[in-house]
């Protein structure tokens, strides 16, 4: 129960992120390098007084986080922000999410996880609705954008890969975040003349960093020490659609049919995927 909620509280964070990103970007109240540099900053600054208030043991100076997680986790955020210049809300969400799954589901099999029948039947039900909800943006996107998503999405199956034998995640999550910092530092000094940042896109910015990723990611990877890699990789198919209504709440956007039926889809294959295989893990705990 604890995971379950843990990778609902997460899977909100993450649509709260794509919320902020498409009001500060969207809105052109700031710029890609500079959201993100804030975004990670401010996550760095929550995070340091959190790790210390939390019932971690504390790992040796070295081992707090790691250059390779910090480097995906750097990115991934700095090629989410430039992707959604050239790529509309729909086709930045498919390549990012189908790159996501293609990343994780593949290292789990090649780590020797084997979904059941159902759990792949799930898996394409929930694409599908995702490829429905999204399809008015789907033609010729534009070829560095979607570069750069994919590798976005590259990125975050990498971090979140790392994250899954991870003892103490807020430790880890927090190291992680600081070891971005020089490489915040040195795309805001190549970007600096592109630089344009106004009082709501810094707002948001921070917002960004310091709960729905600074926190938002610990919650995520203490949620992953109960999820294979494979079901880690299915649930993240809900983000778009809670994005999705999120836009609907907050940004005032028109509830649409295809949107409820995208969303039975994705709902109904995500839990079909996922379902079996509590089941089969409640029965092994009974027996």
């Amino acid at each position: 129960m604890l995971t379950v909620t843990l990778t609902g509280l997460a899977l909100i964070a993450f649509a709260a992120n794509s919320l902020l990103c498409r009001m500060a970007l969207g809105g052109e109240l700031i710029d890609p390098v500079s959201f993100t540099s804030l975004r990670l900053l401010s996550g760095a600054i929550i995070l340091v007084p959190v790790s210390q208030l939390v019932a971690e043991p504390r790992p040796a100076l070295e081992r707090i986080g790691s250059w390779g997680s910090s480097l995906a986790l750097f990115g991934y955020a700095i090629l989410f922000s430039l992707a959604y210049g050239s790529l509309d809300t729909g086709m930045g969400a498919l390549i990012l999410f189908g790159t996501v799954q293609a990343t994780m589901i593949g290292s789990g099999l090649r780590s020797g996880e084997r979904p059941e029948p159902v759990e792949w039947v799930g898996l394409v039900v929930a694409l599908g609705g995702l490829l429905y909800l999204v399809s008015p943006g789907v033609s010729a996107p534009d070829p560095l954008g979607a570069l750069l998503m994919v590798a976005a999405g590259i990125a975050w199956g990498v971090y979140s890969l790392r994250g899954k034998g991870t003892a103490t995640p807020v430790w880890a999550t927090t190291g992680n975040f600081v070891r971005t910092m020089p490489m915040a530092a040195v795309a805001s000094l190549v970007a600096f003349s592109w630089a344009h940042v106004g009082w709501g896109g810094i707002f948001l910015a921070v917002a960004s960093g310091s709960l729905t990723s600074g926190v938002g990611y610990v919650v995520w990877y203490r949620a992953l020490r109960g999820l294979t890699t494979v079901r880690a990789a299915i649930v993240q198919l809900f983000v778009p659609v809670l994005a999705a209504f999120g836009g609907v709440i907050l940004l005032v956007e028109q509830v649409s049919f295809r949107l409820v039926v995208a969303s039975i889809l994705v709902v109904g294959g995500v839990l079909m995927a996922i379902a079996r295989n509590s089941r089969s893990r409640s029965a092994a705990s009974a027996s």
